[in-house]
């Protein structure tokens, strides 16, 4: 009997794409080893990024391409949730207007992703509904660590139901393990890591084999029948030295994409496997590791419905979307660790109203606007009346976050305060008929234009920095020339 499955992904990448050259060359004077790690990029989120806004970006991805079996669990993995008490799957389901879903947090390992994936796949058979598991981070490192080199931003999203769908689930086996190849204390910003050798030798080359040994062994499987080895590590030539110990094919192992976007903490292995299932055939077998005080070993099968299934969302158009950066102080800056001198504009008192917060969270979270019952104008933000024709029959709900939508007219402000100047803002013209005043983000200058195709994406709108909360809304982000 088929067992349960892989229905659909997403995967977002900040575009934001640091050269690791420039970090080198900013600490050459003090730190001229660095050089050596100096090749490819590494994705960093933008200063109204986060693993909120990163989740429910790869969460449009997956579920633009999913259909059938409602929704009936929604669970977020990260080793770098905005809140530590508050949950932050709530405000993920909230932008995506999801409800009678159950929600919670994972984290406390790089392995939370995995591990989340595998209490889905579990749980399938008795679950009502279907699954959505979501997996970002956004690590921070200590400026000249080797970490800063290394780490990177992204996430993935993967919805599982008892159905096989895509990529069957065949087995699992976890080990837990008193192994501490890095930490971070409660309250500190960056992790300490331990030695690469002993991490490599001791840690990764003896604990996956003995894990990945029992799983193929439950399952009468031979090493040789891996097509897909995803093992997410930093560490160079680390995956291939695995594999060859495990007795994989070479050919398996899947690249650890460190090069083009860095090291993505827990939605890692996951990013890994959806690249694996980009190139798989229907048969192919993909073995997935989740490493950090201990291992998870998935093992999945592609089925024959995965050449028909077009991802809209995937990993090689999350890596094509990238926008070049060498300015290594506005990797600082947005991550809180170079303080600017703004100036008295930015001077303000951003505490949020959570009682209106939570009156208007249809509008604000899920970008609901109204379509007059009168004259059929809509319009955002709902108001008592019609601002066309000032009727008070009711409104009857829009969505506007998926909505097409064209730039009418457009502003770069250098004058007020913003984390990343300048800022643009302007009308927003929905083909439905909307006209909303947005604020634009991830804009290239000499591209953008009146008539512009926009996409709305979940953002941090503003953060509170004396009580360390943040408000979120929608923005609208030109569709880059390449996906127009």
């Amino acid at each position: 009997m088929p067992g349960p499955g892989i229905t659909a992904y997403g995967v977002y990448i900040p575009s934001r794409r640091l050269e690791r050259a420039a970090i080198a060359e900013a600490h050459a004077w003090a730190l001229p080893s660095l050089r050596g790690l100096a090749k490819g990029r590494r994705s960093y989120c933008d200063w109204d990024e986060d693993t909120i806004t990163l989740a429910v970006e790869a969460a449009r991805g997956c579920l633009a391409n999913r259909g059938g079996t409602p929704l009936g669990s929604l669970t977020l993995a990260s080793t770098t949730h905005v809140f530590a008490d508050l949950q932050n799957a709530s405000f993920v389901a909230g932008a995506l207007r999801l409800q009678s879903l159950s929600t919670q947090d994972a984290g406390g390992s790089l392995r939370a992703g995995t591990s989340a994936l595998i209490r889905a796949f579990q749980a399938a058979p008795a679950t009502p509904g279907a699954s959505l598991v979501v997996a970002a981070d956004n690590r921070k490192a200590r400026p000249g660590s080797a970490q800063e080199m290394q780490f990177g931003a992204g996430s993935i999203a993967m919805t599982v139901a008892p159905d096989e769908g895509i990529a069957r689930f065949l087995g699992s086996e976890s080990d837990a393990a008193q192994f501490v190849d890095h930490f971070r204390a409660e309250g500190e910003a960056f992790d300490y890591a331990w030695e690469d050798r002993w991490v490599r030798d001791e840690g990764y080359s003896k604990i996956v084999p003995g894990v990945v040994g029992r799983l193929l062994q439950r399952l009468h499987l031979e090493a040789s029948e891996i097509a897909h080895f995803c093992l997410a590590s930093p560490l160079r030539g680390l995956s291939a030295a695995v594999a060859k110990r495990l007795g994989l094919p070479a050919e398996s192992v899947v690249d650890n994409l460190v090069l083009e976007c860095g090291d993505t903490g827990t939605a890692h292995p996951l990013i890994m496997l959806a690249a694996a299932l980009e190139r798989a055939r229907p048969g192919d077998r993909i073995l997935v590791i989740g490493f950090g005080a201990g291992c998870d070993a998935l093992l999945l099968q592609a089925t024959d419905r995965l050449p028909d299934f077009q991802a809209s969302a995937t990993v090689a158009s999350a890596l094509a979307n990238g926008r070049p950066d060498g300015h290594y102080l506005r990797l600082l800056s947005f991550a809180g660790e170079l303080q600017m001198e703004w100036g008295m504009r930015a001077e303000n008192d951003s505490k949020t109203a959570l009682s209106q917060q939570y009156r208007a969270s249809e509008q604000l979270s899920g970008f609901v606007g109204g379509k007059c019952g009168a004259c059929g104008a809509v319009q955002f933000p709902v108001l008592a009346t019609c601002v066309n024709c000032g009727g008070m029959g009711g409104m009857e709900p829009v969505p506007l976050a998926d909505e097409p939508a064209r730039v009418a007219t457009f502003t770069a402000d250098w004058l007020q305060y913003y984390p990343s100047p300048p800022m643009y803002f302007g009308l927003v013209q929905f083909d439905n008929g909307a006209r909303v005043l947005m604020e634009m983000v991830d804009v290239d200058p000499d591209v953008l234009t009146v008539g512009s195709k926009l996409r709305m994406v979940f953002r941090v709108k503003e953060i509170d920095r004396l009580r360390h909360y943040r408000r979120y809304f929608w923005k609208a982000a030109p569709i880059p020339l390449k996906q127009d």
